[in-house]
């Protein structure tokens, strides 16, 4: 046991400069439900803005040899999301539908391991053909609750997947509130109810459950002041309290952070309100260019926070921001595109964001 933990901590840390995603969800007190998470990563993955209309057929294919035969379905549902044009057909690691079911994928190098595919199966799913599948054929978490332990979920490491391997767990959030987080650990599935409302990255979502045991002293109250001896000390300022939340960027970290402000905040009053406090959730995990280095071979990486997507899952709105727009939100009404007949694309960094207006513009009466 000792030797497979040590080798699943080696590989998550010789894997870890490639994907540092935080994953937030809040319900608002007129229950509308918003889920953001930033994108991190140091390569140019292509990051494209799509659309997959209703009807759009998939094809679901098994492993050679387990005999399955390949099948065709059709979405249910009209999905919008970000997929990653490097990889050839695309893989759909983030987005929403229609019915208000949203999904965020994220990196869990070292610990997934899909499952076996074998003749008796009722259905299989390729991993890169998974965010797809899941937005376009189902409705509420408890559909996918439904249907996951009956569908395996595989990979073929000889398909082309960019700089790493696609090892990852998913959190669905969906339009009542309800969320899980899907991992494949061991090669069986693993569903866990979204306490945390957070997700990031390795090690497991159980893992950084237990490990938020070490941050029970934290408090948004501080101690105001103290007597030491025949003298009353005085804090210099707010935030006391949070003494000893990790500041690093490191997964187990910024589950922390984003769990503790998660569950801090003030329960928003309605979607605008939540979208905001969300904004602010994520700008404490938010990694600038330059601080967050690693090495690929001699040549020095940045993991950075490529892109920031905040999804109204009650009003069918997307919030998104690339690197170079972070004070530029673009905020796009996604019921026009899950109308459309035809599928659409658009890099994330060339999408329209707003421009900054003159003071005389700004100030004009």
């Amino acid at each position: 046991m000792l030797r497979i933990l040590t080798l699943a901590l080696s590989l998550t840390t010789a894997l870890a400069p490639a994907l540092a995603c935080t994953a937030v969800d809040l319900v608002a007190a007129d229950r509308s439900v918003i889920a953001g998470r930033t994108m991190e990563w140091a390569f140019d993955m292509k990051w494209t803005l799509v659309g997959q209309p209703k009807g759009t057929r998939l094809t679901l294919r098994a492993p050679q040899g387990s005999g399955l035969p390949e099948k065709t379905v059709e979405t249910k549902y009209a999905v919008v999301g970000v997929s990653a044009a490097i990889i050839p057909g695309g893989a759909l690691l983030e987005g929403q539908n229609a019915a208000g079911l949203g999904m965020s994928g994220n990196f869990l190098p070292g610990f997934t391991e899909y499952q076996t595919v074998e003749p008796g199966d009722e259905s299989a799913v390729e991993i890169l053909t998974f965010g797809a599948w899941a937005l376009g054929g189902f409705a509420t978490v408890a559909e996918l609750r439904d249907v996951l332990p009956k569908t395996k979920v595989w990979t073929d490491p000889s398909l082309p997947t960019g700089p790493t391997p696609p090892a990852l767990h998913f959190v669905f959030t969906d339009r009542g509130g309800d969320s899980i987080v899907v991992e494949y650990v061991g090669g069986e599935l693993q569903i866990h109810d979204n306490v945390a409302r957070v997700l990031t990255n390795a090690p497991t979502y159980g893992w950084h459950l237990t490990n938020l045991r070490n941050y029970l002293n934290l408090s948004t109250l501080g101690v105001a002041s103290r007597d030491v001896g025949a003298v009353n000390v005085t804090a210099l300022g707010q935030g006391g309290g949070l003494t000893g939340l990790p500041g690093d960027y490191t997964p187990p970290s910024r589950f922390v952070r984003a769990a503790f402000l998660r569950h801090a905040v003030p329960e928003p009053a309605d979607a605008a309100a939540a979208a905001e406090a969300v904004g602010h959730i994520l700008n404490n995990v938010d990694i600038p260019l330059g601080a967050a280095q690693s090495k690929d071979g001699d040549t020095t990486v940045s993991d950075y926070t490529q892109w920031v997507l905040i999804k109204d899952l009650t009003h069918n709105r997307l919030i998104i921001a690339d690197y170079a727009h972070r004070l530029n939100y673009l905020t796009i009404d996604l019921d026009p595109i899950f109308a459309q007949a035809t599928p659409s694309a658009k890099l994330v960094t060339a999408l329209p964001y707003p421009q900054a207006v003159s003071g005389a513009e700004a100030l004009a009466p």
